[in-house]
């Protein structure tokens, strides 16, 4: 990997780590696009708006540590552990820089399913609000809290009655 690429990559994990999106925003290509894990309706383009979608992540998730790098000059993958509200997520992240060595596209993966809902029910309100769409943060907030609240509770209680290691009695 190439200075300027393995410099962008230690710069952009040492931002995660610490919660700070204009950091993160330094290391994007003024074509960047992030490819969302929540939505496939739309993408957000460009330093701003990915930056903006980066600081409403870090208010909703904390603690990241990146555990995992992999790839190679222009593609890279990198995993972490976080929080997502009171979840524990874990993200992947599909890294692909330019020749500068700069982000370009950024795909996100996460897991497992309560997280994912807690970064949903948080961020789209948020993009909202800072957008001047209050109302429509508050529908967006009251659709999405269900969905948040069933994925929780099956987590704790319905999942575990399908543990293949439980005997039925």
């Amino acid at each position: 990997m190439g200075t300027s690429a393995h410099n962008t990559i230690a710069a952009w994990r040492a931002a995660g780590e610490s919660g700070d999106a204009a950091a993160a925003g330094a290391c994007l290509a003024p074509d960047v696009e992030l490819i969302s894990p929540l939505t496939g309706k739309f993408r957000f383009r460009g330093p701003a708006e990915v930056t903006e979608v980066l600081s409403a992540a870090f208010e909703i998730i904390r603690d990241i540590r990146y555990h995992t790098e992999l790839g190679s000059d222009d593609t890279r993958a990198l995993f972490y552990y976080g929080v997502a509200g009171r979840e524990p997520l874990e993200e992947a992240q599909l890294l692909r820089l330019d020749g500068d060595g700069r982000i370009r596209e950024l795909t996100l993966f996460g897991r497992p399913m309560p997280a994912l809902t807690e970064v949903m029910a948080g961020i789209g309100p948020r993009l909202l609000r800072r957008q001047k769409r209050a109302g429509l943060a508050r529908v967006v907030g009251l659709a999405t809290a269900p969905l948040n609240a069933m994925t929780r509770l099956g987590e704790r209680r319905l999942v575990p009655l399908a543990d293949p290691r439980k005997r039925r009695g």
